[in-house]
């Protein structure tokens, strides 16, 4: 359990941290967020993930709550007070408090609050052995692009998940792709040995990860792809894995009940992992933009 939270100015004892009750996030999920991994007491990607908390607070027409230099202070000292080295941080900005009506406020001060929450980043089970995923239909708004807190379908999607017993779902659009997992982006690795996922369009929220890995593939000249692929396409691929701030790279061995290549974590999805956490341990993650 946290020690601190931080809401609007103030460090506080996390069992105490609230906001108000007329806060837009809470009524009108009027809001964004951010997950930043802390790894060995490394943030991983912080300019990435600052990029888009930036880009999706314009889309909303949300006032950046801080500069980002003070924002990062105000998330190492949250770090310190909760004395912690492997974490996941927690960014949200809301459009602040105001009497509730649907239109924008004419005047409000956005709210801000940040949580650290301890992670296992060693030994997790999912990454060393593989996981389940099973497909839904992705019934999100059509702007998924923005890391917006009004995530009710990711919270059916990962229920429906949890039900058969799985990790993760799986959405896929009204023609029949792939778009992504319900808290993670989707990646398949064909029989051809090609690296695949969806393009960065409106369709999908593209990760900050996602992009790191997109680099990490560059750099080591594997064959890589950005393309919609279908669920048929995924049953019959080498191997499968979804990307994330905080589970980074996670192999999926059965989809729907198909097993994925051997049934087993790949070659390709072993080597991404432990390529990504050697980016994050020598420094290579902080400078990556968004975009990039």
């Amino acid at each position: 359990m946290p020690r601190y939270a931080y809401v609007n100015d103030s460090y506080i004892a996390h069992r105490n941290a609230s906001v108000h009750i007329e806060d837009r996030g809470y009524q009108f999920a009027d809001g964004v967020y951010e997950v930043i991994a802390l790894i060995n007491g490394d943030l991983a990607d912080e300019r990435g993930h600052l990029d888009r908390l930036e880009r999706s607070l314009a889309e909303l027409s949300i006032a950046v709550p801080l500069p980002r230099q003070t924002l990062l202070l105000k998330i190492k000292e949250l770090i310190r007070r909760n004395r912690l080295r492997n974490a996941n941080i927690y960014i949200q900005v809301t459009r602040g408090v105001a009497k509730r009506d649907f239109k924008f406020p004419d005047r409000t001060r956005p709210s801000l609050v940040i949580t650290a929450w301890p992670f296992r980043f060693d030994g997790n089970t999912a990454v060393e052995k593989g996981a389940i995923a099973v497909s839904v239909p992705d019934i999100r708004w059509k702007r998924p692009d923005i890391k917006s807190v009004a995530l009710l379908p990711q919270v059916l999607a990962k229920q429906a998940a949890a039900e058969k017993g799985a990790y993760e779902a799986w959405m896929v659009d009204s023609d029949g792709y792939v778009t992504e997992g319900s808290s993670s982006n989707a990646w398949i690795v064909t029989k051809q040995g090609k690296i695949v996922t969806h393009s960065a369009t409106q369709s999908i929220l593209r990760g900050v990860t996602r992009t790191a890995i997109i680099r990490i593939c560059q750099e080591l000249q594997m064959a890589f792809e950005e393309r919609p692929f279908t669920l048929q396409e995924a049953y019959a691929a080498n191997e499968a894995f979804n990307t994330s701030a905080v589970a980074l790279i996670v192999p999926i061995v059965e989809l729907d009940g198909y097993k994925i290549g051997s049934g087993q974590p790949g070659p390709v999805a072993r080597r991404l992992y432990e390529e990504y956490r050697s980016y994050v341990k020598e420094g290579r993650s902080q400078q990556l933009p968004w975009t990039a």
